[in-house]
């Protein structure tokens, strides 16, 4: 029999709801399922107010590990043919309670020399968070042998208004009757059963060679090439906005609370100002720019890591 364990960390339930379909084709005699929600020693607020929301930056891009629950030990002493790893985007990056499990003693124990297949659940950027999960992982002498990414849907300025009030009032509905329903379609969740049977193919021949070329033939992940260059530039300015917000003291001092609202504006202005003039300057590079492109989205479509 087959051991597998699944692992993730879900604030709405939405990322609970992908990763038990993705499995719910292993409850056979053939695989044995064990199941750990990543806790947290402080847990972190669902709904968040604006100032806790904001204030968990810097953390969570920067990968400052928070303490995590232990894993029970009967989890801990198993020996797993396959790591099913379910985690969230916080600010371009693994969210923190991912990041935090991922730096622990048991984390370490888990998944070394361990084959894993990451499933992420979105807003739209991942591409960067993915490679920071790939170095991780590696770091950690676990192999990647599979990804899965599910995002929102809609158009980059609709999804910022449906998530930040999903995020903010707890309730997944739509915005004023006249906005679309708030995260990943509820079609795109349940059609995710789909991954299992391939995934528990690969599981039950204990070969992972071609699991991600499987992956992809089912639409497992689809790459926008205008969001791998926004992806990259917005970690390079978050880095240097998490790296000031540190320096300024303590979480919820008052120096340190007046640049977490400068990086509030900030990022209002990045999203409704400079994403739609970055986009027109992709639009007349495309071109020149394909070659390049292509083989971009070919990687970060794969489990490589360079």
């Amino acid at each position: 029999m087959k051991e597998v364990l699944v692992i993730h960390y879900s604030q709405s339930g939405q990322l609970t709801d992908i990763i038990n379909n993705i499995v719910s084709p292993f409850k056979t005699d053939e695989t044995n399922l064990t199941f750990l929600n990543i806790e947290m020693e402080t847990p972190f607020p669902f709904p968040w107010n604006k100032k806790q929301f904001y204030g968990v930056f810097p953390e969570t891009f920067l990968q400052i590990p928070e303490k995590t629950k232990p894993v029970p030990k009967n989890t801990l002493n198993k020996k797993y043919d396959l790591i099913i790893f379910g985690f969230s985007i916080w600010y371009l990056t693994p969210s923190l309670p991912t990041t935090s499990f991922l730096h622990s003693p048991d984390a370490k124990k888990l998944f070394a020399n361990t084959p894993v297949v990451t499933v992420i659940g979105c807003r739209n950027m991942w591409i960067m968070a993915q490679e920071k999960m790939k170095k991780r992982l590696q770091e950690l002498q676990a192999n990647l042998v599979g990804n899965i990414v599910l995002a929102d849907r809609h158009i980059n300025h609709i999804s910022v208004i449906t998530i930040a009030q999903w995020m903010f009032s707890g309730k997944k509905e739509r915005f004023l009757g006249i906005f679309p329903k708030p995260g990943i379609a509820q079609k795109d969740i349940d059609a995710s059963v789909r991954f299992g049977p391939i995934i528990k193919k690969h599981l039950l021949i204990n070969n992972y060679t071609t699991l991600q070329q499987d992956l992809l033939a089912a639409n497992a992940l689809k790459i926008k090439p205008f969001l791998i260059t926004v992806d990259k530039r917005a970690n390079i300015i978050f880095s240097k906005w998490a790296s000031l917000i540190r320096s300024k003291g303590e979480k919820n001092s008052t120096k340190r609370q007046l640049f977490v609202n400068m990086f509030n504006y900030y990022l209002l202005f990045a999203i409704w100002v400079m994403a739609p003039i970055v986009f027109i300057l992709f639009l007349l590079t495309y071109l020149p720019m394909y070659g390049r492109l292509k083989k971009q989205k070919a990687y970060y479509s794969s489990v490589a890591l360079k």
